[in-house]
């Protein structure tokens, strides 16, 4: 008889209930002897009783095994209840933890022996994180709820549930897929949100810079030239547009490496020059600002309906560029990234790694999407120069030289072509 899976599964319950147990019997570590209902040995012996209740129940006892679990869990119950009685200010994580230890121990012995440890793992680190969460509870404000619960809905409460497959005109739309560009490009924002709550205060303008240009630099670009227009910049609004820029472009690479992979070596290499001269000039103009405290960064992006209709502007897009396939070619599609990538360089990455293999080549894709960060860039490069006027000249300079730098990429690409 091969013994090696039942004694793996046996210790993986083992490993489950010593983890969680640890963690408990250091946190009752100073309770008076003998007022603790469990520690690390009856945690532990609480994994194996549920490991070999799972073997049982495998070979076909399920009645026995159920008895097992049964008895262990009264037990239990009757424990924590005395132990209540005894202490007011007792509370139920113990003897929740008791019982998720039965229940790891269970699915470790009935063939998860993977998935138990590593639940009893994320287990001990939420039991051990308590005072850390209980300090970001007492921190958190009624937006930063609202907007977790925004990105939980949009990233947890839709996606596992649309179907993936090719619907509607053209067979252009694939739910999952589509709902899943909505997924990381607000989570862009939720990131930037919460990295703002954490440290944007106390960093000022530099960590609104970087914070904001993950998920907006055009804002940021915006916020700052207002600041600095208005003369109420305190020195490093120049060198906060300049580092966002530069973030931006490092996102646009994250984001065509996750959505348009076929087309992310041909894109790089175009972008590389520019996110180069970008993040020379931000250090630049680093060393000559004075880190005080700027403004936040744009406010909580986490709204359904701007996501909804970013999710409604992709899936015309997807249509248009399936129709402008099979009118006119690569070219067609092309100019349509073009186009698109004008008013939202998100949905063009999109739209480009929607497209069926083949259907434009990778260069002439990463040419298209070149171009719309080009156009962008030039509408950011206006805003500084309309709202900042002469104070923000650095930042207008640098952000001309990551315009060149990525306008000579493209002209040395196209030239390829």
């Amino acid at each position: 008889m091969d013994w090696t899976e039942p004694l793996l599964r046996l210790g993986a319950a083992s490993a489950a209930g010593l983890l969680i147990g640890i963690e408990r019997g250091w946190k009752l570590r100073e309770a008076p002897e003998g007022s603790r209902v469990a520690g690390i040995r009856t945690f532990t012996l609480l994994g194996v009783l549920a490991g070999l209740a799972g073997l049982i129940a495998s070979d076909g006892y399920g009645w026995v095994a159920g008895a097992l679990i049964a008895g262990a869990a009264a037990t239990l119950a009757i424990g924590y209840t005395q132990a209540s009685k005894a202490d007011e200010k007792a509370d139920a994580t113990s003897a929740i933890a008791a019982f998720v230890t039965l229940a790891l121990g269970f699915a470790a012995g009935i063939g998860s022996p993977g998935v138990a440890v590593a639940s009893a793992s994320l287990v001990t680190l939420v039991l051990a994180l308590r005072s850390e969460t209980h300090r970001l509870i007492r921190h958190l404000d009624e937006a930063d709820v609202k907007a977790l619960v925004r990105y939980a809905v949009i990233a947890l409460a839709v996606l596992p549930f649309l179907p993936s497959g090719t619907y509607g005109p053209y067979a252009a739309w694939n739910p999952q897929k589509l709902w899943l560009v909505v997924v990381l490009v607000t989570g862009f924002s939720f990131a930037g949100y919460v990295a703002n709550r954490i440290f944007g205060a106390k960093h000022g303008t530099i960590a609104t810079a970087i914070i904001g240009g993950a998920y907006s630099s055009t804002a940021v670009t915006y916020s700052f030239a207002q600041r600095l227009g208005a003369g109420a910049g305190g020195g490093a609004e120049n060198a906060g547009i300049a580092l966002a820029t530069a973030v931006m472009y490092l996102r646009v690479i994250v984001l065509v490496a996750a959505l348009a992979t076929s087309i992310v070596r041909p894109f790089a290499i175009l972008v590389l020059p520019a996110l180069v001269v970008g993040v020379a000039a931000s250090l630049w103009l680093l060393r000559r600002a004075s880190k005080n405290v700027g403004p936040a960064p744009p406010g909580n992006p986490i709204a359904l309906i701007p996501a909804l209709t970013f999710l409604l502007f992709v899936a015309v897009a997807a249509v248009a560029a399936r129709w402008a396939e099979g009118q006119f070619g690569e070219q067609g599609i092309a100019i349509l990234i073009l186009i698109m990538g004008s008013m939202d360089v998100d949905a063009a990455i999109v739209t480009a790694g929607g497209l069926e293999p083949g259907s434009i080549s990778p260069s002439l894709a990463a040419l298209a999407l070149g171009g719309t960060i080009l156009a962008n860039m030039t509408v950011k490069l206006g805003i500084t120069l309309a709202y900042a006027g002469g104070r923000g000249r650095s930042a207008a300079l640098a952000l001309g030289a990551s315009m060149a730098a990525l306008a000579a990429s493209l002209a040395a690409a196209a030239s390829f072509l």
